[in-house]
């Protein structure tokens, strides 16, 4: 069973990303724009699930990552194809117990914009990083094994999350 666990900022989540960083990019190899760490393990002193948030930027049509599927897979991922959001390709690693989740989206997607928009506007507005770090304690709290009550509690604040920060974003 999936355990819904939110703990504080931890600054080996950074040395993380870059360990998987360098894996992620020999396999995508000559697909890869760029790769950024995402989500809140990406922000300091954010509370967070200690799962690492990885988006990859890649130059060609989005499709042309299935065929990096079965590499994944030789480093423990599982892949979920576009898994709610249309044009991005879904990988988890860690089964229930996650460690990893990257997405991958072609460069230039509304999406990649309104990742690195969250993360650097959380990044910059620390009052804002508390608030929704305390609302994800809450909520993990109430759904220690329901991850869909948990991501549903946070739906209204995500998105009012996501317009503030695109509109600070592109300024």
């Amino acid at each position: 069973m999936r355990q819904v666990i939110v703990t504080p900022y931890q600054t080996a989540w950074i040395d993380q990303f870059v360990c998987e960083a360098v894996r992620l990019k020999h396999i995508f190899a000559n697909h890869i724009v760029a790769c950024h760490h995402i989500g809140s393990t990406a922000v300091p002193g954010l509370l967070a699930k200690p799962v690492i948030d990885v988006l990859i930027e890649v130059h060609e049509p989005i499709v042309r990552v299935d065929e990096l599927n079965e590499a994944m897979k030789q480093i423990g991922y599982e892949a979920k194809g576009e898994n709610g959001i249309e044009g991005r390709r879904y990988f988890q690693k860690g089964g229930d117990q996650r460690t990893h989740h990257v997405h991958v989206f072609e460069t230039g997607s509304r999406d990649v914009c309104r990742h690195l928009a969250v993360r650097d506007y959380l990044r910059a507005h620390p009052k804002e990083a508390h608030a929704y770090g305390e609302l994800k304690r809450i909520l993990a709290a109430m759904h220690p094994t329901n991850i869909t009550a948990y991501i549903s509690g946070k739906h209204e604040h995500v998105q009012q999350l996501e317009a503030a920060a695109l509109a600070w974003y592109m300024q």
